[in-house]
């Protein structure tokens, strides 16, 4: 037995799931966006009461570690660093675009196997941070925040096939008009995704240091004042 608690809060719906060797055991969700912080300890604590899994027996934490939303990744991460302090338990990260990538394959009929994975996550106006995949869950082309124009991609779009997916891929669909890109918008990063990436992580022994790491921002935080604000 192997069970591995995964916990998704990169975007706007926060997720969580049990895995038992990779094999999904329970998941919940919430979709109602910037409730992160006061609905993923409640998510947790049911998922594992319904299940009958004290957190004391679990062997492992997964957590998503970006890109994506600054306040999402340090809300999780930080819950996940909580539990691993508390009972000693080693800290898994996954990246969040290979989970989208992941999820998409899971759903996809791909016959081809030159076709390529492309999840992408929406950073605002037409930037998004992405990555590609073959469809075994290879790096093609690293992570990379990018504005989307028409010339995007054009290269590896005249010789292979691309699927776009994730939040990201939806504003670039009347951008991106070439005849090998194909979208699938509403494909997102599912906790109940991160149970075979964490297991292989976890047969190898490739846990983070719980003291030092961070999620992977990509981009620097950058504050802004409220445009109504008095100061």
């Amino acid at each position: 037995m192997a069970l591995i608690l995964s916990i998704e809060t990169s975007t706007s719906v926060c997720s969580v799931a049990l895995h038992d060797k990779g094999e999904v055991v329970a998941f919940l969700e919430e979709q109602k966006p910037n409730s992160h912080a006061a609905v993923l300890t409640v998510l947790i604590e049911k998922l594992l009461s319904d299940c009958k899994v004290p957190v004391e027996k679990l062997d492992a934490l997964a957590i998503s570690s970006g890109p994506g939303s600054y306040t999402g990744l340090r809300i999780g991460v930080s819950v996940a660093k909580g539990i691993c302090f508390a009972l000693n338990k080693p800290l898994i990260s996954v990246s969040t675009l290979q989970i989208i990538a992941a999820h998409a394959i899971s759903i996809s009929n791909i016959s081809n196997d030159k076709t390529l994975i492309c999840p992408m996550i929406d950073a605002r106006r037409m930037e998004v941070y992405s990555e590609l995949y073959t469809t075994e869950l290879n790096s093609f082309r690293s992570v990379d925040a990018e504005i989307i124009t028409s010339e995007s991609f054009q290269s590896t779009l005249d010789e292979r096939s691309i699927i776009f997916c994730g939040n990201g891929a939806q504003k670039c669909q009347e951008v991106i008009q070439h005849k090998n890109a194909h979208f699938l918008p509403d494909i997102y990063a599912p906790a109940f995704m991160m149970g075979e990436l964490a297991f292989k992580k976890y047969k190898k022994g490739e846990f983070e240091d719980v003291a030092y790491f961070e999620p992977f921002y990509l981009k620097s935080f950058v504050a802004t004042t409220p445009k109504n604000s008095m100061f």
